[in-house]
Parts: C-alpha cells; structure tokens; sequence
C-alpha cells in the first residue's frame, strides 16, 4: 500500500517513523518552512526534516487546496494525516482511492477542533485519546475507525501531548492494517454531542484566582506552553506546575498564605493551590524552593 503522510510538527513524528517502518510512504506533505528563533533563521517542520532525511519526497505548499496535481502525482493510495494544519479541499480528499484518515487528539466527539489535548485537560477530564476517523469537508466530524484511550488527569499539556503521540503511533498502523483489509468498519459519531475547541490564545492562559481545581487544569493545560500567567507587583509570574490543596483557608483571593520549599500556597475564591515551579518574566524556571530562598516570593504577597 502506498502512503502519503501530512503533518508538520514533532507531534507527528512518532506516526510517520512507525509508518515508514511499514510500509511505503511515497510522500509528504507539510506546512512551509518558517522563520525561528530571534535571528528569524528559515526552517523547515520536524516531519520536513526527518523526510529528507530519509529520501522521502515532500511537498510544502502553503495552500495545498491550489496543488491537487501536485498531490495526486505522488501516487498514493492512502493518505494519513496528523497534526497538518491546513484544512483539505474535496478534490484533495477524492485524490486518495482509500480515503484520507486523521490522527484526531480526542476522544470525537468530544473536543473537535484545533486545541484538543489543551481543552481536555482545561475541562478536567479523566481520560482523553486518539480517534482516527475518515477526513470529511466540515472539521473533524467523519466516521470514526478506531479509538487509542489514555489517562488525562493530572498531566500537563506536555507530558499529554508525548503521550498521545505514542498513542498516535500505534493508531496510524492498526488503521492501515484496517485499511488494507478492504471495507473498513466505522462508527458514525454523534453530533449531537459534539463539542468544539478553539485556538489556544496567550489572554487564555491569564489566572483568575477564583475555582482552585480550574487554576490548576489551567496551569496544567498551558505548561509548558504558551504558560498560565499571574502578576506579582506588575511582573509577569509564569507558572509551570501546581497541585490542588484541600481543606480550609483563610486570606484575601490571590493572596501567598505560606512560601517554603515543599511549595508556594495561594489563596482561591474556594480554596489554595500549591504553585510547584514558575518562572518571572526574563528569567529561568524556578523550583518553590529557589523561588523562597532569593525572597522572590514570600507570604503575604499578592499574585494577580
């Protein structure tokens, strides 16, 4: 079976290695190569690189919907797709006698749409997935071939997004064993409960310092990128972990009611958090402990 792989970040990576391991990828396609780092060096995707590496031809236009020759000359019976980016046209999708099929970030229908694993943790959920499901015109809404759960609670955006990585990994190739079968079974999803997901935006990651178990879920969902944020006397506080506190507390809504090294405990509308490790703005990440000992935080501060 020939397989065309799309995707573009490290992400994708483990999807693609599995599947060249396979099968035969006869080509990639990926987002175009941009400028990184303060020098605005040009640089190309991970998936980008990784093809070259490996001989793999690769094709990386900026509106693929305007290269449906381009795309259908790379002969591919099947297209996989993981993390891409751009959204395909129906004569992209009719390019490929097997279908496309993407590696989807959650359990579908739950949290279509562009910021999956980050919105699963924001909604505190318990477990979370990848669905491989046939791509269609309207976003992620195709029939579903298979489903990889995991654990989400708990787990930081990075430490989830590996997971699900590896998770995707395994999906790709039981997919293409599906696939190569011939009439593969699918499951319609459920519109009706269907729930849609955003872009991740900076203003998103602000602390309010109101629900304790949301706080978390924030700083859980935004670390260790684009980071939950606060203020400590107008400096921008970023903050990369923190566990939840029960039982009862008294102070004012932001308030540090206790600043050592086992953790920096503030005040919640409904009860504390304990902030693990942060970062001011300019600095480097900090443990609770290194934070207390240069008095960057102490009790009583107030973080908004």
């Amino acid at each position: 079976m020939k397989i065309v792989f799309a995707g573009s970040p490290e992400y994708a990576l483990p999807a693609l290695k599995a599947l060249c391991q396979r099968g035969e990828v006869v080509g990639v396609i990926t987002q175009p190569d941009k400028p990184v780092g303060r020098k605005r060096i040009l640089t190309p995707t991970p998936v980008k690189q990784f093809a070259l590496e490996a001989g793999i031809p690769v094709l990386d236009f900026p509106k693929i919907r305007a290269h449906v020759q381009e795309v259908k000359a790379l002969g591919g019976d099947v297209m996989i797709t993981c993390a891409y980016g751009q959204i395909l046209s129906k004569e992209i999708l009719l390019s490929f006698p097997l279908g496309v099929w993407n590696l989807h970030a959650s359990l579908l229908p739950k949290f279509r749409g562009a910021s999956p694993i980050q919105s699963a943790i924001l909604a505190g959920e318990e477990y979370t997935g990848v669905t491989v499901m046939r791509t269609e015109e309207a976003l992620d809404s195709g029939d579903m071939l298979l489903v990889k759960r995991c654990k989400a609670v708990g787990k930081t955006y990075g430490e989830l997004s590996e997971e699900l990585s590896r998770l995707s990994a395994e999906a790709a190739l039981e997919a293409i064993g599906y696939i190569e079968q011939g009439h593969p079974q699918v499951l319609m999803q459920d519109d009706s409960a269907a729930t849609y997901c955003k872009k991740i935006k900076k203003e998103d990651a602000r602390l309010n310092f109101e629900c304790a178990a949301d706080c978390v879920c924030l700083i859980n969902a935004m670390s260790p990128q684009p980071l939950a944020f606060c203020y400590l006397n107008g400096v921008q506080l970023n903050i990369y972990r923190a566990q939840l506190l029960s039982g009862e507390f008294l102070g004012s809504v932001g308030e540090v009611l206790s600043a050592d090294k086992k953790g920096i405990v503030v005040r919640c509308a409904d009860g504390a958090i304990n902030i693990l490790q942060a970062q001011f703005a300019g600095g480097r990440p900090l443990s609770a402990a290194d934070l207390v000992n240069g008095r960057k935080i102490k009790a009583g501060d107030i973080l908004d």
